[in-house]
């Protein structure tokens, strides 16, 4: 069951793909803004998903982040967060990064727990009304 202060973490290795200059945010080999703000979403996601039924998801619907400090491909990044809020389908989590020396992000983050079908029948009907 989903509840205030429930915690997960996940973790990865910055490499080639998730740089700044392959997302083209930035010129420079090192671990890349919009990577580590899918990162921070991800861990929220399966935090919650883990609780779900395979019926339900949860999509990002807010991201407020600082990026503090740079990390260097080959360096593990390590995201944890943690449920903060519960406002009937809407989830508030507070979110850190760190790489092996030292935090290198803080955010906070809000998702809404949907109906999976429904929710991709509603986004699907956008091709019915374009093609009207």
């Amino acid at each position: 069951m989903l509840e205030v202060g429930i915690k997960y973490s996940k973790e990865i290795v910055v490499d080639e793909k998730l740089t700044a200059s392959a997302a083209g945010s930035g010129g420079l080999d090192v671990y890349g803004t919009p990577y580590m703000i899918a990162l921070m979403e991800c861990t929220c996601k399966e935090c919650a998903q883990q609780f779900l039924d395979d019926s339900k998801g949860t999509v990002g619907i807010s991201i407020s982040t600082n990026h503090k400090a740079a990390t260097p491909l080959g360096m593990k990044v390590t995201c944890e967060c943690e449920l903060i809020e519960i406002d009937r389908s809407r989830l508030v989590f507070s979110v850190k990064c760190f790489d092996e020396i030292e935090e290198i992000g803080v955010g906070k983050h809000e998702r809404f727990i949907i109906d999976n079908e429904k929710f991709l029948e509603k986004v699907n009907a956008k091709f019915e009304k374009v093609s009207k």
